[in-house]
Parts: C-alpha cells; structure tokens; sequence
C-alpha cells in the first residue's frame, strides 16, 4: 500500500472514531462547547497552505484535522489539539472553567498543531506550531445565562416525568380492571420516550441558542499571538526523505493578529510576522591562476518580515474576503548575503554575475471566502496573486482547505 493511501486511510479512521465519540458525548449530556468560528491550524497559517495569509483569530475547543488542496491531491494534513483544555476543563458541564481565572482561562486556549505539506517539486515540508489567545471580546463559554434556564426547564420536566412514570406503573401494578391496563401501558411507554427525547431535545435547543450568540457575534474583537518552525526535506515518490533544505522553506517564526468588527457584517484583521531562516547563496568561484570555476553555497543568517491587512464580509455562515501582504528580507541583496556569509581568499575571486538566491516578492493580494456547510466542517478557498517591487504580476495560484471539528 503505498504510503499516502494509509495516511489517507488512517485520517479516515481518525474522523471516523472522533464522531462516534461525538455521538456518545452527546448522549453522556455533555454541552459541547461553542466556537465563533473555525480557523485555519497555526501550522498551515505559518506554512502559507491556507486560502488567506492573514487568517482571523478563533478558539476552539475540539481535536481538528485540516486538509490542504494548494498542491494537488498529496495528502497535505494538520491535526490541532488543546492539550491545557482538554486535560482541565473539559467536562460535562462547564463550571470550572468558568470559575477559573482569566490567566488559566487564556492558557486553556493553548493550542498545538503539527501539520505537513509536499509541493511540486517533491519537497516535504513537516512542522509544529502553538498559538494562545490574549484578548476575546465574547467568550462563548462565559456566557451563563445563554443556558441556565434551558439546564432548569428539562430538570423540571424530567423529575415531572419520573414521578409520573412512578406512578402510573404503580397504578398499573395494582389495578384489578383490565379495560385500564392497555391505556397505563401506553402511558407508560409516552412517558419513557419523552425521558429518553430529553438529551436530544435539550440539545436541540442549545445549538439552537448558540447559533443565535454566534450569528450576533461572529465578528467579535480578539488578539492571538503564535510560534511555530518547519523543516523542508527532498523525498522521493516512497516518501524517503533525503537532503534537507534550507531558504525560507525552513525556519521559525512567530507573528500576532488581530480582529476587530465593523458593523454586523464586516470583520478586519491585521497580522504581523517575523520568520527567521538560513538563506542560502548559490555562486560561483574563479581560480585567477587557472581560469577553472567552482560551484559553490554560502548560508546567511537572514529574516523575513510580513505585515498585511484582511477585509472580509459576510457573516457566521459564510464570508468573502479581500487581503493585501507586505513582505520584505532584513538582508535585501544576494551580494549582501554573500558579503556576511562568505569571504574569498587565497587567488580566487566570486563571479558576480553567477551569484543567486531565492527571492521574495514583496507584494501579495487575494480574494477568496468559505463557507461553513456544517457545525463541524468549514471550507475556505481563495486566488493568490504575487507580485514584485513594481508591482510586475509574478505567480498565481489556486488555494483551498477543508476543516473539520473531530466531535
């Protein structure tokens, strides 16, 4: 089998057992918490396999797989987790964490996600990220009252329906008038499947308050800030992985973005990013005695700085979206490269018209949107446009993800 077939397949088993695990927590009564809406993994925002660059802010608080499509049909997955959520606060009922402190609630949005991506070219890019919230406006978890009387009415209801079951069977026990003991029978069995109706009932009505809190706040205000690093490999078509690259491919970064609302319909974001990599130069070295030429590579420590600014409009249903990213090297020339990475010695001397390194075009629009078919599943997309410092169209391409909640 070859090797993506079982990624592909164990991802299937993967959501397969996380929504039999969903169904048995809805009838266990657990009250899944409520997100505003589904963000890309922190992993895929670092890595550049989202829709939009500059994603917006969000808390989750379940297990989430995404899948990439910028790069064919490789499977280009994340997993996202919430390890301080999950180990504290995640119980059937949501009191501790609301009783807990604002810096526990904050680490409680802690979350890590490992992901991996294989462009064109055969190189696989493999990496991890954390991200923690430090502002929310509207913590949907905090709102109480959202709840509270739903949780009194189906307590009310079931110590209701319980009496009357104790009742009517013990009238059925007891009663010598067989006339009456098809209509207790049928009592009976009415009062057993409200009983057994309350969960999904109580349920019902719950998504039904949450939606509402989440169409009138879907654009609240937050702030995240995030670190990740991502490593580049060369790996064949058996997914053997072999020299390992350097160029922004590969490298750390850390960056801080930000949402606020605008009326009911629009949300602006703004991001900035620092990502610190070895840049590498390729050039050439002339033997002043020989007249021979030699390949050779030089490493730079080098960064890359990315400011942008994202428009979306829609609301929790669905949102369109325009962006503009600006991105610059701290070391803007190969030539300066190479004049801190390497000095020429001895009776050779560099071939300056051989001299070369990955560039970074500056500037970048997109357009794009998604749309959150289900509770538990978002689809983004969008259309990339690169261009260079005069604003000469350089690349397009094509982007699109899949998200869904493991509940």
């Amino acid at each position: 089998m070859k090797p993506y077939t079982k990624t592909t397949l164990c991802v299937f088993l993967f959501i397969f057992s996380g929504h039999v695990f969903c169904q048995d927590e809805t009838a266990a009564g657990r009250v899944s918490p409520k997100e505003l809406t589904i963000p890309a993994s922190p992993i895929f925002d670092l890595m550049g396999a989202t829709p939009s660059q500059i994603n917006r802010t969000a808390d989750i608080k379940d297990f989430k797989v995404d899948w990439s499509l910028k790069y064919g049909v490789n499977p280009n997955l994340a997993i996202q987790s919430q390890p301080v959520w999950e180990i504290f606060y995640n119980r059937r009922n949501l009191s501790k964490y609301q009783s807990a402190s604002g810096f526990m609630r904050k680490l409680a949005s802690l979350d890590i996600s490992m992901g991996t991506i294989q462009d064109d070219n055969n190189y696989r890019r493999i990496g991890a990220a954390a991200k923690i919230n430090l502002y929310r406006q509207k913590d949907p978890l905090m709102v109480k009252e959202l709840y509270e009387d739903i949780a009194l009415k189906y307590k009310n209801e079931k110590e209701e329906l319980e009496q009357q079951l104790k009742e009517t069977r013990l009238k059925l026990d007891t009663t010598t008038n067989m006339l009456e003991k098809p209509g207790l029978r049928s009592q009976i069995k009415s009062i057993e499947e409200q009983l057994n109706s309350q969960n999904s009932r109580r349920m019902s009505e719950i998504n039904g308050r949450a939606k509402v809190f989440v169409d009138e706040n879907w654009n609240a205000s937050s702030l995240d800030v995030a670190i990740g690093r991502t490593h580049t490999f060369k790996s064949d078509s058996t997914g053997l992985f072999g020299m390992k690259r350097n160029n922004r491919s590969t490298g750390t970064g850390a960056w801080i973005n930000g949402n606020m609302g605008i009326g009911k319909k629009m949300l602006v974001t703004c991001m900035f990013r620092s990502f610190w990599f070895d840049d590498q130069v390729e050039f050439r070295v002339k033997d002043l005695s020989t007249g021979d030429e030699t390949a050779q590579k030089a490493i730079a420590k080098n960064s890359v700085y990315s400011l942008g600014m994202n428009f979306r409009y829609g609301g929790s249903i669905y949102t369109f979206f325009f962006e503009m990213l600006y991105e610059y090297k701290k070391i803007k020339t190969a030539d300066a490269a190479l004049a801190k990475a390497y000095k020429a010695g001895g009776n050779v001397e560099i071939v300056g018209s051989s001299v070369k390194w990955e560039e970074v075009h500056p500037n970048t629009l997109s357009l794009g949107g998604d749309w959150r078919i289900s509770r538990s599943v978002i689809i983004n997309y969008g259309m990339r446009c690169v261009f260079d410092n005069n604003w000469k169209f350089r690349t397009f391409t094509p982007v699109a993800t899949i998200s869904c909640m493991m509940r």
